[in-house]
């Protein structure tokens, strides 16, 4: 269990009683099947799985949680299909055309046929919260996703003030600046991999993947007037990733100078397994969070 992906969200010291009970908020909001003529649900899973009572992985200021999902499969040209076969059957019956609001209420009464012998798809989405820095962080690089996780949790635990990143520096700018100059902040260093754009209503956008960013092709680009909105970076020569204006972080994998202590721990169980791999990993996000805020600006908000 390593993310693949960090959206990130802050939120206020002074909401540290809200976690208290964490666990139970969320059994109490557990993911339940899709009804007959549901199209989708969302609630919390276990983190170590089925068949698991515990609801949130709690390692001292820290908390794993899983939000599950059922979404029904009822593809359109299904539905297309179904309102085709019906709407031919009553124009042989009538000799004429059907008309608007009969076709919309067809439509209807395929969703509710349909919907309960549709296939429901299972989803799962991870997210931990550090309470003592105060993030939330959700594996996935959809923002709407991410912000699904957030209003599932705020519904759990009553009110979570937590807010999408705003930083006070541009991250844009000094990702053009880092590779135009070639001059990062300690710790960082560039990879292979960017997207560039140029800022101007339907501008061109150059993307490039096992490329020198250092290359005079590259600075050439930038000068043009070209940004940076992606940017593939090392982080300590522990981590690397792709970070893009919106400080979402893509792609992020824990390079095996970081991994390799997992080999020395002697674990008897899944459950263990996990517990030791996300202590690793948060510890290692926690270094690459405290950088971004020094970095680009982006602290903690005030206390309620």
């Amino acid at each position: 269990m390593f993310f693949r992906n960090l959206t990130l969200f802050r939120f206020p010291e002074g909401i540290e009683k809200r976690f208290k009970q964490l666990d139970a908020q969320l059994g109490e909001h557990e993911l339940r099947p899709c009804g007959p003529l549901e199209l989708q649900t969302r609630g919390w899973v276990s983190p170590y799985g089925r068949g698991e009572s515990m609801f949130a992985l709690e390692q001292g200021k820290l908390a794993l949680m899983a939000l599950g999902g059922e979404d029904k499969l009822l593809p359109t040209a299904v539905i297309n299909q179904h309102i085709a076969e019906k709407v031919d059957e009553i124009e042989k019956q009538r000799g004429r055309p059907v008309g608007t609001r009969e076709r919309r209420k067809l439509k209807d009464d395929a969703l509710t046929e349909l919907l309960p012998r549709a296939l429901a798809r299972p989803s799962r989405l991870a997210g931990y919260l550090d309470i003592a820095q105060g993030w939330l962080v959700v594996d996935s690089s959809s923002r709407k996703a991410a912000e699904g996780f957030v209003s599932a949790l705020r519904n759990a635990i009553g009110s979570f003030p937590a807010v999408g990143l705003e930083p006070e520096e541009s991250p844009r700018a000094l990702m053009t600046e880092w590779m135009i100059e070639g001059k990062l902040p300690a710790g960082f260093a560039l990879g292979d991999e960017c997207e560039l754009k140029d800022p101007a209503d339907r501008g061109a956008i150059v993307r490039c993947r096992r490329q020198d960013l250092a290359a005079d092709e590259m600075r050439e680009h930038l000068t043009s007037g070209k940004q940076v909105t992606q940017l593939a970076l090392t982080f300590e020569e522990r981590m690397r990733f792709v970070l893009d204006d919106t400080l979402t972080v893509r792609k992020f994998k824990l390079l095996d100078i970081a991994v390799e202590q997992l080999d020395k721990g002697d674990r008897d169980s899944a459950k263990a397994e996990l517990d030791a791999r996300f202590a690793l990993m948060s510890g290692e996000v926690a270094r690459l969070l405290a950088a971004i805020e020094t970095t680009f600006g982006v602290p903690r908000p005030q206390s309620l």
